[in-house]
Formats: structure tokens, C-alpha cells, sequence
């Protein structure tokens, strides 16, 4: 996560504009698995967006998502959120991810929206849910915590 994140004055200038896709651009496996971002429709902060493509499926009988894709999408989602949403740009890392699969995530558009539970000096906690057609009835919950990196110099 840290590669190309190393830039602080672009860190922070990409943070204050709230410019989640120049983040996303700069994570190959996003890319590669199709993450996106844009603010919510309701102005409640930002949702995440899974494309349905056919290299994430893990089982093609039914088909379905693979699991590893939710939680690599999820892991994505709370970690561009963490950075938007704490009270200085830093970069997380993660501690610990616990993910609970409720349905079969089908091939289709996957949305995402994450809630900072907690934020200390040093570590702060996120939750996550994906769905697909109701946000009310989430393919996947989890509950990541990480360890903040030092606040950037110079942001307020």
C-alpha cells in the first residue's frame, strides 16, 4: 500500500479533495479486480464499487464471487476510507480483518460503504458492508482495526 503513497504533499492535496480514484489508480490489485469510488448519492460519505468481471469469480457453477475478491474489495474500501475519514492523512496498516460471509455474492456490481468506528492516537477500527441489489441485506460484513503511521507534516 505504501508504494507511490510516499508522496505527502500528494497525499495530503489528494486527501483534501477527497480523490479516492487518484488512490485507486495507484493500487494495482484495485485496478485489477475493478474497485471504484464516489461520493454517496445520499452525501454520506463515499461508496465503493466491485465490477463484475469474470476473472473474480470462484465458483462457476453458480457463479459467484470469490471470497478472497470480497475481502480484498472490502480490505480496499476500509482502508481508502480510514485515510479519507481520519483527522489527519496517515497511512494504516492493517492489524486484523474479521469477515463474515451472509449470501453468495453473485457476479454482479458489488457496492461497499464503511463506517470509522473508532480512531485513537494509534489505532482505529472501520466496519464494512458489501451488497449487491439491498444495501439493508449485505453479501459480506467486516470489522478491520489498524495501526495509524504517524500524521503527515504540515496538515491541519
Amino acid at each position: 500500500m505504501h508504494e507511490g503513497f510516499t508522496d505527502l504533499e500528494w497525499l495530503t492535496r489528494t486527501r483534501q479533495r477527497g480523490d479516492v480514484e487518484a488512490w485507486l489508480a495507484r493500487l494495482p490489485y484495485a485496478r485489477h479486480i475493478g474497485v471504484a469510488a464516489e461520493p454517496a448519492a445520499d452525501g454520506k460519505g463515499v461508496v465503493f464499487r466491485l465490477e463484475p468481471r469474470q476473472g473474480n469469480v470462484g465458483n462457476v457453477l453458480l457463479p459467484a464471487l470469490h471470497g478472497g475478491v470480497v475481502a480484498a474489495f472490502m480490505e480496499t474500501a476500509a482502508t481508502l476510507d480510514l485515510m479519507l475519514a481520519a483527522r489527519s492523512p496517515r497511512l494504516p496498516r492493517i492489524v486484523d480483518l474479521s469477515i463474515d460471509y451472509l449470501r453468495t455474492a453473485r457476479v454482479v456490481p458489488t457496492l461497499a460503504r464503511c463506517e470509522l468506528l473508532r480512531e485513537g492516537r494509534r489505532l482505529a477500527n472501520v466496519r464494512v458492508w458489501a451488497w449487491q441489489d439491498d444495501e439493508g441485506a449485505p453479501v459480506a460484513t467486516a470489522r478491520l482495526h489498524f495501526v495509524l503511521g504517524e500524521p503527515v507534516a504540515g496538515d491541519a
